[in-house]
C-alpha cells in the first residue's frame, strides 16, 4: 500500500503489532511484578473511582511502551490513559493515532483481583482501527492483529500461533459494570458468568472456555465504549468473532460512532441469546 498519512505510509504500520510486542510484554511483566506492592493514587481530575484509579505500575508500564513507540513511530499522536513524561514528545495532529491503556481495569481487576486485567495498545488510521495488541499479564498471553492479516497469540515462552474464536465452553466474560440482574439472567440462561477488564472482555471468545464477552459502558459517557475499549474488538474480528453493539447492530470499526454496549462471540446463536436478555433488562 502507498496511501500516505502525513509523512508516513500506511505500509509503515503493517508491522505495528510485531514491532510493539516486546514493549507490551515488558509492560505486562512489570505490572505483574508490582502486583500487590503498589497502592492506588487516585487522579483528582476524574469523577469516578474506576477512572480515578492510578498506581505506579500504570505510570511505569506506559513509559515502557512509549520508549519503543518513540523510537519506531515518533510521528504518531497519542490517546494515552496516563499523563507520563514522554507523552509530550509526540505530535498532537497526526492522522495515525496510537491508543494506550497501560493497565486496563486498574481498580477492579488489578488492585482488587476481580478477573484478568489487560495492557492495551492500538493503532487507528484516520480514526479507524487498524491494528492492536491486548496482553493479559497473569495469563502470560499477548493477542495481536492487523486489519486483514488475521489474529495471533504470543505465549509466555515467546511462541506464536494464529488464533480463531471458539465456543468451547459455557463462560461469558462481562465487564464490572454489568448489573446483578443481567448476570443472574445470563446464569439462568445456562451461562457461567465471569468478570474481567474491558480489554479482556473484548477478546473473550479467543480464551479457552469462554464463548462470549459482554460490555456495557456508562450512559454518562458521550461516546459509549471508549476508544481504548475498541482495540480488542479489532483483534477479535480478525479472529473471526461476531461483534454487535447497540440495537444488535454491527459494532463500528471507527472510533467515533457511539455505542454503549458490545457483545463479542464466536457464534450467532450466542448473539441472539444474549441480545434477547439485553433487550429485556438494559
Amino acid at each position: 500500500m502507498n496511501q500516505t498519512l502525513g509523512t508516513q505510509c500506511v505500509a509503515d504500520f503493517e508491522q505495528f503489532p510485531l514491532t510493539l510486542t516486546s514493549a507490551v510484554r515488558r509492560a505486562a511483566e512489570l505490572s505483574l511484578r508490582l502486583e500487590g506492592q503498589v497502592s492506588n493514587r487516585p487522579k483528582a481530575s476524574e469523577k469516578t473511582a474506576v477512572k480515578q484509579a492510578l498506581t505506579e505500575a500504570d505510570i511505569l508500564a506506559q513509559e515502557e511502551i512509549l520508549a519503543d513507540l518513540l523510537e519506531s513511530y515518533p510521528g504518531v499522536s497519542l490517546a494515552a490513559e496516563e499523563d507520563t513524561s514522554r507523552v509530550g514528545e509526540f505530535p498532537t495532529d497526526s492522522r495515525a493515532l496510537v491508543i494506550i491503556d497501560p493497565i486496563d481495569g486498574t481498580l477492579d481487576s488489578y488492585l482488587r483481583g476481580k478477573g484478568p486485567y489487560s495492557v492495551i495498545v492500538g493503532l487507528a488510521l484516520d480514526r479507524r482501527m487498524h491494528a492492536g495488541l491486548v496482553a493479559l499479564p497473569r495469563e502470560g498471553l499477548i493477542f495481536r492483529a492487523t486489519e486483514g492479516g488475521g489474529a495471533e497469540v504470543v505465549a509466555k515462552d515467546g511462541s506464536v500461533r494464529s488464533v480463531d474464536v471458539r465456543a468451547d465452553g459455557d463462560q461469558v466474560m462481562v465487564s464490572h459494570s454489568v448489573s446483578h440482574d443481567l448476570r443472574a439472567a445470563l446464569e439462568a440462561e445456562g451461562f457461567e458468568v465471569i468478570t474481567g477488564s474491558g480489554g479482556a472482555v473484548s477478546i473473550a471468545p479467543l480464551l479457552p472456555g469462554v464463548r462470549a464477552g459482554l460490555r456495557i459502558a456508562s450512559r454518562e459517557s458521550p461516546n459509549g465504549v471508549s476508544i481504548r475499549g475498541r482495540v480488542g474488538l479489532a483483534i477479535a474480528r480478525e479472529a473471526g468473532a461476531i461483534v454487535r453493539g447497540d440495537r444488535a447492530e454491527d459494532f463500528p470499526a471507527d472510533l467515533d460512532n457511539p455505542h454503549w454496549t458490545f457483545c463479542v462471540s464466536a457464534e450467532e446463536a450466542d448473539q441472539q441469546r444474549i441480545g434477547r436478555l439485553l433487550r429485556g433488562l438494559v
